[in-house]
């Protein structure tokens, strides 16, 4: 495997990676990591050529960051083209819409994300048919015959199931089926769709890559160049673009990564250890604890199994109590920060769950401290 300037590559570690990923070739009295390049336009005598002609098409920012986030996912590939954009969704809406149209069909799943209800009325107001099924135990591949593109998330959000992505992505591509997966809650730290079989790693970058709370951003990574070429033009329509701060402070976030996922990674297991042992807690998931579900099949394709647990109180009133306890908690939506963040799923009336089901996105706090608010919250709502 080579780097980007073509040298031997000596990234192999995913600590290592993280650090150096998307650096220039040093220069000399220049930063190791160049600060954002804030600009429209771009001097361009004489005939457009060149890698930068106006801000909407390419910024050297982001191609830093899109370089580093490639050597995350496809660290072995030198066939994938990486892409960001404004958000998690510019960048789901840039693959299905680049991708589809009408008269096609895809398939979604019925647990993903809460978002994909309104992206699916909008593909069927074009003429694409939807058909969804859920992730868990692969029921996508029921659906398959006939489809354009095949849609995955694993773990799903919020429930944490699990799908064999290779197996889908083998069925589907027998098929003639393009597969994209939305990575968002793995990282590329956990899984790498593209070695598991995947054309398009999709994710948000808002959640745990970047993991600060202080970004908007989201990113397609492509192995086929036709595809993204698509999706490239996509992004230039819709004009679905990142700022240069917000691309620079990403590749900045990036560095400590892998430091973030495995304290956090090692700390979920541990809380849902802890919520495994409390009879209040029913429906418990978490793809890293032996007995869930899911772990047979996330054992054997993730690496790392995220830092969101998820489970359910007796009732609504109960998880509002919880959640009000909670200390060293915010109670707030998305995941994947530095702080831990929860909340009752249902309060956004998105998801099929109950009433009282909790997702928990657990941040790098000391281990101990965080179990302990946990349970002594559930003793405080209980009251």
């Amino acid at each position: 495997m080579s780097d980007s300037a073509g040298h031997p590559s000596v990234h192999d570690g995913d600590g290592t990676r993280a650090v150096r990923a998307g650096l220039p070739e040093p220069v000399k009295h220049e930063p190791t990591l160049p600060g954002p390049v804030f600009a429209a336009h771009f001097h361009l005598p004489g005939e457009p050529t060149g890698p930068y002609t106006y801000g909407r098409d390419e910024n050297p920012t982001w191609t830093l960051l899109e370089r580093a986030i490639g050597e995350l996912e496809a660290p072995a590939r030198d066939d994938a083209e990486t892409l960001v954009f404004a958000s998690g969704m510019a960048a789901i809406s840039a693959v299905l819409f680049s991708q589809l149209r009408a008269g096609d069909t895809v398939v979604l799943p019925n647990d993903g994300y809460q978002v994909l209800p309104l992206v699916r009325a909008q593909l069927e107001a074009y003429g694409v048919e939807v058909r969804t099924a859920p992730t868990g135990g692969d029921a996508q591949l029921d659906v398959l015959d006939g489809a354009k593109l095949l849609w995955i998330e694993s773990p799903s959000n919020p429930g944490l199931d699990v799908c064999d992505i290779r197996r889908l992505a083998e069925a589907a591509h027998a098929r003639g089926v393009l597969v994209a997966v939305d990575n968002t809650l793995a990282t590329p730290l956990g899984q790498r769709p593209l070695e598991l079989g995947a054309d398009f790693a999709v994710a948000s970058g808002t959640k745990q890559l970047t993991g600060h709370g202080d970004v908007l951003l989201g990113y397609v990574v492509g192995r086929d160049a036709e595809a993204m070429t698509a999706v490239r033009r996509w992004r230039k329509i819709v004009g679905a673009i990142p700022g240069p701060m917000e691309a620079w402070l990403a590749h900045r976030s990036i560095a400590t990564l892998q430091l973030r996922v495995e304290r956090q990674c090692a700390t979920a297991l541990l809380v849902a250890q802890a919520l495994r042992e409390r009879p209040e807690v029913t429906g418990l998931r978490y793809p890293g604890l032996p007995g869930d579900p899911a772990h047979q099949v996330a054992a054997r394709q993730m690496r790392r199994y995220g830092c969101v647990v998820s489970f359910t109180l007796p009732t609504r009133a109960r998880a509002d109590a919880f959640l009000d306890a909670l200390r060293l908690v915010d109670d707030a939506t998305s995941f994947g920060g530095v702080r831990s963040t929860a909340e009752r799923r249902g309060r956004w009336g998105g998801d099929a769950v109950p009433e009282g089901f909790v997702r928990l996105s657990v941040g790098a706090e000391d281990p101990e401290d965080l179990v302990a608010d946990l349970l002594r919250a559930l003793d405080a709502s209980a009251r």
